[in-house]
């Protein structure tokens, strides 16, 4: 290969925690969430071709300890939410048809904010998993930007990947929480784009 070529490009997309518990009518709701489980999955459905391989991550709390709270602060400590084995931990309906390569869970004993601290069924991380891939690039969506979104995409900056966040296929729990995400993303060198214009 000469020096003006470059390496095609393996670009991952990780579906992070597109689950009922957090949307509409689950233990941990945002507002709009269920709206973007449908974008997320059709998305999906019609550029899986961009995609050397397509990542799913779940909340799997099993004794997350201090996570969860009957007196939650909604900083540190939540209600619990994604409880493993419940209907409400699983992948939301919208993406039935998505066949994710590879499902995460994460959080089965501890916070679990990033999709990089899950394994799939293998025991493999998400930092594995991109890497037996080939991956060199990551588009991150799905619930909620604030928070696990956000985590899961410092993290993929941190393990020296190219980054994007599609703001349109994520939602933060509150607009403050949201602009102070995106500037902790902006800050990290997460691209922030609208997925119609990728």
């Amino acid at each position: 290969m000469s020096l003006t070529e470059s390496v095609p490009e393996r670009r991952a997309l990780i579906v992070v925690d597109v689950q009922p518990t957090f949307c509409e009518g689950g233990e941990l709701a945002t507002e709009g969430a269920n709206e973007i489980a449908h974008r997320v999955a059709a998305y999906a459905a019609a550029h899986r071709d961009r995609y050397t391989t397509v990542v799913t991550t779940q909340d799997w709390h099993i004794d997350p300890g201090e996570h969860f709270s009957e007196t939650p602060d909604f900083v540190d400590s939540w209600p619990p939410h994604g409880i493993a084995g419940t209907p409400y931990a699983e992948l939301h309906p919208a993406l039935s048809e998505l066949d994710p390569d590879v499902r995460l869970k994460k959080g089965q004993y501890s916070h679990g904010y990033s999709g990089f601290d899950g394994a799939d069924e293998r025991g493999r991380s998400l930092a594995t998993v991109l890497e037996d891939a080939g991956v060199t690039a990551v588009d991150v969506v799905g619930l909620v930007e604030s928070h696990c979104v956000k985590h899961t995409a410092l993290d993929a900056r941190r393990a020296g990947l190219h980054v994007r966040v599609l703001t349109d296929l994520t939602i933060p729990v509150s607009e403050a929480q949201g602009e102070e995400a995106e500037k902790e993303l902006t800050s990290a060198g997460v691209e922030l784009r609208d997925s119609s214009v990728l």
